[in-house]
C-alpha cells in the first residue's frame, strides 16, 4: 500500500532545507509519495537580518505569538508528517509557531505521527518542550525527533553565527573561526533518518523506536540548566518588553537595548560559569543529570547502536 509523507518546513539561510532534503533523499520509494511545504509568512522576514530588527521580535518569539501566514493549499491523510524548524531566542521561529497555532495545523497533524528536524547552533531544549507542547495541544503524537548542530565551539559560534545572520556570510574567518553552521558532512549524513523511516513504512512499524540508535538527539549536558535558566530569563524580559513597546518601534529598540545590556553580560559571566559548575555537577550528581538528559534526548535519544547499519 501507498504510504503518505508531508514535510513543512521554514528556512532562512537554506540550512534547514538542506537538511530536511537530505532526510527525504534516504525515503525516495516508488511506494512513498512525499508533498513537501514551505510555511511562508505574509510579511517576509529579511534575511540577513538587521541587528535591531531581529532582536526587536524576541518578546514575540518567546511567547510564541506567530505571525501570519500564507494558506498552505494542502490537505489529505498522510502516515508522517515531518515539521523541520530552527530556534529563535530558545523558542521555535514564528513561522512555525504561528503554523503550529493554526488551524491548518490542527487539521493537518490531529492524530498524525510526527518527526521534529532541527538545525541550530547549539541550544535546541526549550523551544523543543514548546513544540511538544504544542503538538500535544492539538492531538499529534510526537515518535522521533532529530537534531543537527553547529560543530563549532561555543567561543567561536558565539562570533560566527551572529556574523552569519547579520552579514549572510558564514565562510570561515582569520583562520581562527570555523565556517558557521552546521557541516555539509553532518546535513549529508541526516539521510540516515530517511533510510529509517523509509523502512519502517515498509514494515508498518513506525513508532518512537523508528530512530533509536542513530544518534537523532544528543542534549549537552553542561548547557541544559543554562538554557533553562536563559529561558526563565527570557519570559520575564520578554514580557516586559512587551508592555514596554511594539515591535519595530523606537520603544521596541530602546527596551531591546536595555535588555542586549543584560544579556551580553549574562553571557559574559552568568553562562561560561554556570557551564563549568554543572560539568562539575555531573559528576556528583550523575544519576540525577543523566536522567534529565535522558528526557530531552527523548523519543529518539543518542545512541548509535544502529550507525553501523546505516553508513
Amino acid at each position: 500500500m501507498q504510504k503518505k509523507v508531508l514535510a513543512i518546513y521554514y528556512s532562512q539561510s537554506g540550512q534547514l532545507k538542506a537538511a530536511l532534503d537530505s532526510v527525504l533523499g534516504g525515503l525516495q520509494d516508488s511506494n512513498i509519495v512525499v508533498t513537501t511545504v514551505e510555511l511562508k509568512p505574509r510579511k517576509a522576514f529579511p534575511y540577513p537580518w538587521g541587528f535591531f530588527e531581529f532582536m526587536g521580535i524576541f518578546p514575540e518569539c518567546v511567547y510564541m505569538d506567530g505571525c501570519e501566514l500564507e494558506p498552505l493549499n494542502v490537505g489529505g491523510e498522510y502516515d508522517l508528517v515531518i515539521l523541520g524548524y530552527q530556534p529563535w531566542f530558545l523558542s521555535p521561529s514564528l513561522p512555525v509557531s504561528g503554523f503550529l497555532k493554526s488551524e491548518e495545523a490542527s487539521t493537518l497533524l490531529r492524530d498524525k505521527p510526527v518527526m521534529t528536524l532541527i538545525a541550530c547552533r547549539n541550544m535546541w531544549l526549550m523551544a523543543q518542550e514548546k513544540v511538544k507542547k504544542s503538538l500535544s495541544n492539538i492531538g499529534a503524537k510526537l515518535i522521533a525527533n532529530a537534531v543537527l548542530i553547529d560543530g563549532g565551539s561555543s567561543l567561536a559560534t558565539f562570533v560566527t553565527t551572529p556574523r552569519w545572520m547579520f552579514t549572510g556570510k558564514k565562510y570561515a574567518l582569520w583562520g581562527m573561526f570555523p565556517p558557521a553552521g552546521v557541516t555539509e558532512d553532518e546535513i549529508r549524513k541526516a539521510r540516515r533518518f530517511g533510510v529509517a523511516i523509509r523502512e519502517a513504512l515498509a514494515d508498518g512499524e513506525l513508532d518512537e523506536s523508528v530512530l533509536r540508535g542513530l544518534k537523532a538527539a544528543d542534549a549537552d549536558k553542561g548547557l541544559i540548566k543554562s538554557e533553562e535558566i536563559g529561558h526563565k530569563s527570557f519570559l520575564i524580559w520578554g514580557r516586559l518588553i512587551k508592555k514596554l513597546s511594539v515591535p519595530y518601534s523606537l520603544g521596541r529598540k530602546i527596551a531591546v537595548s536595555f535588555y542586549l545590556v543584560f544579556l551580553i553580560l549574562l553571557i559574559m559571566t552568568v553562562v561560561p560559569i554556570n557551564m563549568v559548575l554543572q560539568r562539575l555537577l555531573a559528576k556528583l550528581f550523575r544519576g540525577k543529570v543523566d536522567a534529565k538528559k535522558a528526557y530531552y534526548d527523548a523519543p529518539s535519544g543518542c545512541d548509535d547502536f544502529r550507525m553501523k547499519d546505516f553508513a
